[in-house]
């Protein structure tokens, strides 16, 4: 790809592209791949004025006019595969099987909630006068700003736009300086599929200007909803900027997932689900698995189990793994460093091997955690994982519990009921029993718990975030 493309926005149906542009890298060549526009207070107003615009004849389409559109973005989805999954690789590292898998889980996403489309309704409640009668209307809120990061952007980024734009809203789409042609991409499905100017906007900035494009768009009158996926640390600013704005907002933040694995557990199975929980993609998903609890009969063989699932799956004949950035190897090696000083040991890799280049990070396993450590408390976001020994139920929770942190979780045991104990008493959005924490598909709601956010994404959980209950009484 030349270096002198420029990615451009859409603001109501047209590209535009700006004077002002940064340059993207990608993490795997650590070179420019292209340049991409830079958003300023004029695009801002620009974007939300179009999806104010548009949000007056979009919120009275038709379902079956929402229904069929989106079925034209799924067939367009899989036409241009390959063309997207290629932005996705050239400016996030992700291997072809990670890009695959993202526009696959999108199209899934995009079929679910085009069934789901007319399944918004309304009610007749019976009221106290007999004389008269209420109705309680759904109906959109009006422009939805929704911020989609980079780590799954097909995933993350179809639905932060797809679930308001079939409950009638419209959207800008603020995507991440990081890989802004692939969000492109995304948009660009929806108005080849004929999605009407303005219903999906979007806008890009470079990374020192995100205060104040982010403050601009929560604090605009016409912006009604927000939507976050990302890191804990920078929700909480979206959620302060939304609070003094008294807007709602969902947000889905970050992960310190647990997987448990009892004495009655399938080893191979929990051995393999969890190398696989914590090093998809880098270790790079809010759901990826942090901490393993082992029983402590069972600690040892499953152990050697572990090494041999990561050996077998991410071993030296696989691609050295792709982090976004150097920044994340260091925070990765900077974590291990602390937690081996203070006396963890060292299962798995080599957390001062040289790789190709600075942005590449094998996976890692270490064990004897203490809470002093570092790596005890923080979201490592990379091909880091810890195993910690357990020995009862309680001992199991208290460690899964105490985080800040509640996206997701695992439990390894042939015992159901044990399972749905565990279950209930994690503090977590999702628990999976006998499958790795890694865990997202369109027919179960997705978001967490804690400090990982509030509210949901899929099912008609998610689609409900988007409406708004009106109630109108009469006289007959």
């Amino acid at each position: 790809m030349a270096e002198t493309y420029t990615v451009p926005f859409f603001i109501n149906g047209e590209e535009v592209v700006t004077s002002k542009t940064f340059d993207v890298t990608s993490p795997a060549t650590q070179k420019v791949v292209h340049k991409c526009s830079s958003a300023t207070d004029t695009e801002v107003q620009a974007a939300v004025n179009a999806a104010a615009e548009a949000f007056k004849t979009w919120r009275k389409s038709h379902p079956n006019q929402r229904r069929d559109l989106f079925h034209k973005v799924a067939d367009i989805l899989e036409k241009r595969k390959e063309e997207l999954g290629q932005y996705m690789m050239n400016e996030t590292g992700a291997p072809r099987q990670w890009a695959d898998s993202n526009i696959q889980i999108a199209k899934e996403l995009v079929l679910d909630v085009a069934g789901r489309c007319n399944t918004l309704e309304g009610s007749f409640p019976v009221v106290n006068d007999p004389e008269s009668a209420a109705l309680v209307l759904q109906e959109p809120f009006g422009v939805v700003l929704a911020v989609a990061p980079w780590n799954a952007p097909y995933i993350l980024g179809i639905r932060s736009i797809l679930y308001p734009i079939a409950a009638g809203n419209t959207a800008i789409l603020k995507a991440t300086e990081l890989c802004p042609r692939t969000m492109w991409g995304l948009c660009s499905v929806f108005h080849e599929a004929g999605l009407p100017k303005g219903v999906l906007n979007m806008l890009v900035h470079e990374h020192v200007n995100a205060p104040a494009i982010t403050s601009s768009l929560i604090s605009n009158p016409q912006v009604k909803k927000v939507n976050f996926t990302g890191s804990t640390a920078v929700g909480r600013i979206i959620g302060r900027l939304a609070g003094e704005n008294l807007k709602p907002v969902l947000l889905e933040l970050g992960g310190k997932a647990s997987a448990i694995v009892w004495e009655d557990a399938e080893l191979e199975n929990a051995a393999t689900q969890c190398a696989l929980g914590a090093f998809l993609n880098s270790g790079q998903i809010c759901m990826s698995t942090e901490r393993i609890l082992v029983h402590k009969s069972v600690r040892a063989e499953f152990e050697k189990k572990l090494v041999s699932a990561v050996e077998n799956i991410f071993g030296p004949q696989t691609p050295a793994p792709i982090l976004i950035n150097s920044t994340a190897v260091n925070k990765n090696k900077k974590l291990l460093a602390d937690a081996l000083s203070k006396g963890a040991k060292l299962l798995y890799g080599n957390p001062d091997a040289q790789e190709e280049t600075t942005t590449c990070m094998r996976p890692v396993i270490i064990s004897g955690i203490t809470t002093d450590m570092d790596i005890y408390k923080t979201e490592s976001f990379g091909p880091t994982v810890a195993v910690y020994e357990i020995e009862t139920e309680e001992e199991a929770l208290r460690i899964a519990n105490d985080t800040e942190y509640g996206l997701t979780s695992a439990v390894f045991t042939e015992d159901l009921r044990r399972g749905l104990r565990m279950a209930k008493e994690i503090e977590t959005g999702a628990v999976h029993i006998n499958s790795m924490t890694v865990h997202d598909e369109a027919t179960l709601p997705h978001g967490g718990a804690k400090e990982s956010g509030y509210g949901r994404f899929n099912t008609n959980k998610g689609l409900a975030e988007w409406v708004r209950s009106k109630t109108v009484t009469f006289k007959y």
